[in-house]
Parts: C-alpha cells; structure tokens; sequence
C-alpha cells in the first residue's frame, strides 16, 4: 500500500515453528521509495523476492529499476529474501558495521541467535556493499535522502531511517509493542534507543517491521511512550522476580511471560536472553550514560 507521496508498504506473512507443536503466524514490513528509481529497505523472509517484485509490477514499474537495498539489521526477517533480490537484480546492499559479519556468514549468526526455522526463513549468506554508520546520509536520488539513526538494543547493530522529505521515520524492530513478543538482547540499549527516537523531530509518519502504519505526530508519540512503559514494565517484573537471588533464564522467563499476560510463544530461550539483561541494573536506572 501506498503509505506517502514516495514510500509503499508491504506485507509479509511468514510462519515460524516455535516447538514440534507450535506454528507462530508472524509477518514483516519491507518498505519501497519510488522515485525515479526504486530504493528497497528490508527484504523479508526467504520467498519473499518474488513478493516484492510481483508488488513493484503491479504499480507499473520494474524490479530492475531498484537501485538499492538497505537493511535496517541482519535478523532473517530482514534478511532473508535478500539473496535472491541481489543475485536477480545486482543492486548494491547496505548495512551497519556491526551486523556485515551476520549478513556475509549467516551460519555463523545462525550458531549466535539460533532462531527456531532460521533455514527456512534464511536464503543465505550475502555480500555487504556499502557499510554504514550513525549519522550517515544516504543520498538515494535528488530530493530523497534517508539520515542513518544507530538504535541498538533488538540488535548491536539495528538502525532506524528518517526521511525527512516525506516526514517519514522509519523504526526497524526499534519499538516493541506491547503485544508482541519482545524481542531484544539488551534492555538498556533497547530504552535508550526509544528515547533517542522520541527527540526526532518533524515526524509525521512511523513506519515500523511489526505493526501497520501509524500517522500524526500525536499517535506517534502515544506510540511510543506505550513501547517505552511496556519495556520499563517488563524490567521492573525481572528486578522483582528475581529479588537479587539468582533464577534460571528459562524459569525466569516463563515467570515473566505468565506476570504479564505475553504471548505463549514468548517463552523461549531469545526472549529469556534480553530478560536476563535486565539483572544488571536492577540496582541502578535504565539509564545510559
């Protein structure tokens, strides 16, 4: 769907096996800019070329004319259909410096972050073009510029992208809503980054991974104050399960899951990861700096 002047949204459902007897229904945004040419960011799960270009057809252009991709982090919903679009197109990929080696060797992100189906959702390891940082300005055409804002905590090296001649930002897996899985390996780095995106100004438009397009800054704002208290929430429900005496991860995180009323599929070990992060500063505030 057509989202602002120049930037589409599209859909993409997937399915991830929890266990032998759980199937999670899951989808992924994967957003294009047309202009004179067509800039991609995020590549959804393997299968997913297709999809996409099926989509560009449909608003009468070509999936050649796409001249870039860019991923907001390495995670296999992002990166999955990201081999196929490459070998069938040739257009350049770009990626932060922390996450080149998860994109390059996925076998190796694979054995880090073993996330359930990772093969199936995963078509392979990818070259990096173009690596990228905080504060970099890619230029993808005249009038249409996206600013590189660093939002770690989901990933060491997750970004969010602002495009200010649509108004537009877009948060990758930045913002957790309340109800979704949360997932994220670090909870300080995770609030920081909601923090930092709350001083961007002049946004109109937020464009995340997981959830439908929210406009007006008003809504924007509610948003993500809601994914700010739901982390706080989550922290202060760890600190006070585990009250200093040591709990095992998985315990630990079923405890939290049940507290709170999260989704069943929460209960796994990269969910009971960024838990555990919170043990570190139950003592202290979440606060960075």
């Amino acid at each position: 769907m057509q989202v602002t002047e120049h930037i589409h949204a599209l859909r993409i459902p997937f399915k991830v096996p929890v266990n032998q007897d759980l199937m999670l229904d899951r989808f992924v945004y994967a957003y294009l800019i047309f202009g004179d040419s067509i800039h991609l960011v995020d590549s959804g799960v393997a299968g997913s070329g297709p999809l996409i270009f099926d989509y560009i057809q449909r608003q009468g252009r070509k999936p050649a004319e796409i001249t870039d991709l860019i991923l907001t982090h390495a995670h296999p919903d992002h990166i999955g259909g990201a081999k196929y679009i490459k070998q069938t197109i040739g257009c350049p990929l770009s990626l932060h410096a922390a996450e080149v080696d998860w994109a390059e060797n996925t076998e190796h992100q694979f054995s880090e972050r073993p996330v359930p189906g990772f093969h199936t959702l995963v078509e392979g390891s990818v070259a990096v073009d173009k690596v990228i940082q905080d504060g970099d300005t890619l230029e993808l055409e005249a009038g249409i510029n996206l600013q590189v804002i660093h939002t770690p905590g989901h990933s060491k090296g997750s970004i969010s992208l602002l495009c200010g001649s649509e108004s537009t930002l877009l948060s990758g897996d930045a913002l957790i809503p309340p109800h979704e899985i949360p997932l994220y390996d670090d909870i300080l780095e995770t609030v920081t980054s909601v923090r930092n995106l709350q001083t961007v100004a002049d946004v109109s438009v937020l464009l995340s991974s997981w959830e439908e397009p929210i406009k007006g800054a008003a809504a924007i704002a509610q948003r993500m104050n809601q994914s700010l208290e739901h982390l706080l929430r989550i922290h202060s429900t760890v600190c006070e399960i585990s009250a200093g005496q040591t709990v095992e991860p998985m315990s630990l995180c079923r405890q939290v899951v049940q507290k709170l009323g999260l989704p069943p599929g929460a209960i796994n070990p990269l969910v009971a990861k960024g838990f555990v992060s919170s043990l570190g500063h139950c003592q202290g505030s979440l606060t960075k700096g």
